[in-house]
């Protein structure tokens, strides 16, 4: 029988629970416990797309150094679930933990005997201390909360802080939750051998990071990026980022003096009326965006095509879900790359920027506005279930309170007056980017409607060949523009001289930071490129050129950023090695390693993918 695992601010916790039994909270007060000790954690939150009754999970890594992806494997299972206790069970590490509800007798053929097993009578004991249902299903995630913090020698002064700060606002049931908190401890320290290998230490590793998740920061991010429209239809995992945007708005958006809102959020009757509330908002001047993920993208292609098309700008926030069709939509994936990319019929390129954490949601939340309106056309952020709905500690926001909005290029009355021709969509400056004006900035010049058919430079509507294919030509030229004001990619070099490399993105970046230092130890060394929008920047190519192969490490089935870059750059597609996660669950630092080490001296370069949990 291996040792039990002995670990200090180094091990990973992970909760199996019943969706709709009040788990959550208890479980995010773990987390944030630990946060209070100055020991970081990344936690990740696997939950059913039903409202209650099927299994649940809540994993929490623990990791001093400060790594914030998935590591893979559980030190420690907590198995609440009598339905997945089995499937619980194997996923623990030889010498982990079992935590468990011991009330009822279970059979020794439940258990390993490479682990070692700790039961606590948590029915028995909240049945004593309560006679509601509903309050001893509440506190009985209180009182675990309670026996872990004795068994992993966590403050308990650090987890009464979180429940404090948990009912700010509803102080009447902090004296309740803390008797339940105590009452688990009590019965450990009682009854168990505490602390048991795993053990908290305070530590001084946080720092000025905070905790959030990616919707909020991109809600946060439009708002700071001047967004004063938001057209929406609910879909998992986006809603949250629309329902956050109209928070932020309530409180940043209101005349100070009249109180009068200064923006306008309407949850349309479905995706199709929501991006054309977008479009048509943004023709009339205004900064504007929807909030989807994979279906409703597939539901806006028209609309997108007439925004491409008409050149109008409109932010596109796609929080990414396991397809197709509905799919696993509480699940996460990189699968709509392709679909926004090329969305619409006919030639249509769009911009997409590929944020890894929080931090740059904001940023390129913000930035989408920007980029859209000197542009004239759609922009993407395309985070993913695991960005948007999951806590991540990352780098606090910063903005600087001289920067303004760049409108691009607009012309106002004094400018139309002053022209001696204005053409809608006149390539002026050699950018491919036209002149535009808003209704109503001049009484007789620049006010025009357009449409999605073919016109001139002048917008007088024509079907003739010569001006649509120069019409098309100059947009291919304003997307080529384009590379060169996105957010550019970020090349790290191995510390030794690399045959190889690899290219990651979004939020698959926190585990491919750790496999690289794992794989560096194998003496497997790779330069890394995380891209961080579309359309590749002239870095890209040369980075893969430099290169004898190149892994590029996605969270999809059909290597959609790998086809991208052999799209778009000409790339031999032999070069380029897909590496493929696509279970729904996010991408661990042990697979990444895994697969790049397999294949890193291995002739043969087929894909290493994962299709199963």
């Amino acid at each position: 029988m291996p040792q039990p695992i002995t670990a200090t601010n180094d091990f990973v916790v992970k909760f199996a629970n019943v969706n709709g039994s009040g788990s959550a909270s208890a479980n995010g007060l773990f987390a944030k416990s630990i946060l209070r000790m100055g020991v970081p954690i990344a936690s990740r939150n696997i939950f059913p797309s039903n409202i209650q009754g099927l299994p649940t999970w809540f994993e929490v890594r623990v990791c001093e150094a400060g790594h914030m992806g998935r590591r893979g494997g559980v030190d420690m299972m907590v198995a609440m679930n009598p339905q997945t206790w089995d499937r619980d069970v194997a996923e623990i590490e030889p010498g982990g933990y079992l935590f468990y509800d011991s009330t009822r007798p279970m059979p020794k053929s439940k258990f390993r005997d490479d682990i070692t097993v700790i039961g606590c009578p948590l029915t028995e004991i909240t049945n004593n201390a309560y006679s509601d249902p509903r309050q001893r299903q509440l506190f009985k995630n209180i009182v675990y909360l309670g026996a872990l913090s004795a068994l992993l020698d966590m403050e308990v002064e650090a987890v009464k802080a979180a429940i404090a700060a948990q009912f700010k606002g509803k102080e009447k049931l902090v004296p309740a939750n803390y008797a339940a908190l105590e009452m688990g401890r009590d019965w450990a320290i009682q009854h168990l051998s505490c602390p048991i290998g795993l053990r908290l230490r305070r530590a001084d590793a946080v720092g000025d990071r905070i905790f959030t998740d990616g919707n909020a920061a991109a809600a946060l991010g439009a708002v700071y990026g001047g967004a004063t429209v938001c057209a929406w239809y609910p879909i998992t995992p986006s809603t949250s980022l629309a329902e956050a945007f109209e928070r932020y708005c309530g409180r940043l958006r209101k005349d100070p003096e009249t109180g009068a809102k200064r923006y306008a959020i309407v949850q349309a009757e479905d995706e199709l009326a929501s991006i054309g509330m977008v479009v048509g908002a943004a023709w009339n001047g205004a900064r504007a965006f929807t909030a989807t993920s994979g279906p409703g993208i597939s539901l806006m292609q028209e609309f997108l095509g007439l925004a491409y098309f008409a050149e109008i700008p409109a932010v596109v926030f796609d929080v990414q879900r396991a397809g197709p069709s509905t799919g696993m939509p509480t699940r996460t994936q990189q699968s709509d790359l392709l679909s926004a990319a090329y969305a619409s019929h006919g030639d249509t390129k769009h911009v997409m920027l590929l944020p890894e954490d929080p931090t740059e949601c904001f940023e390129f939340g913000a930035t989408a506005f920007d980029l859209a309106d000197r542009l004239q056309t759609p922009v993407f952020v395309m985070l993913d279930l695991d960005i948007g709905m999951n806590d991540w500690l990352c780098e606090p926001f910063k903005w600087d309170p001289n920067r303004r909005m760049d409108r691009g290029k607009v012309l106002d009355a004094a400018a139309l007056d002053a022209a001696k021709t204005f053409g809608r969509y006149l390539d002026v400056d050699g950018d491919g980017i036209p002149y535009r004006t808003w209704p109503g900035t001049h009484p007789e010049k620049g006010a025009f409607f357009t449409r999605g058919t073919s016109r001139d430079r002048y917008a007088r509507y024509t079907e003739d060949g010569g001006p649509y294919v120069d019409n098309m030509q100059r947009l291919l030229k304003k997307f080529h523009t384009a590379r060169l004001l996105v957010p550019h990619p970020i090349a790290t070099p191995a510390k030794e001289k690399a045959r190889d490399g690899v290219i990651f993105y979004g939020s698959t970046s926190a585990a491919m930071r750790e496999a690289l230092v794992a794989l560096q130890a194998q003496g497997i060394h790779l330069d890394a490129m995380r891209i961080r929008a579309f359309p590749f920047h002239d870095d890209v190519a040369e980075f893969i050129a430099g290169h004898e192969r190149v892994f590029v490490v996605e969270q999809n089935r059909d290597a959609q950023l790998r086809t991208l870059l052999v799209t778009e750059l000409g790339i031999d597609p032999a070069r380029l090695v897909p590496v493929l996660h696509y279970d729904g669950t996010p991408i661990t630092a042990r697979f990444i390693q895994s697969a790049i080490a397999e294949r890193a001296s291995a002739a043969n370069v087929l894909p290493f993918r994962k299709a199963t949990p």
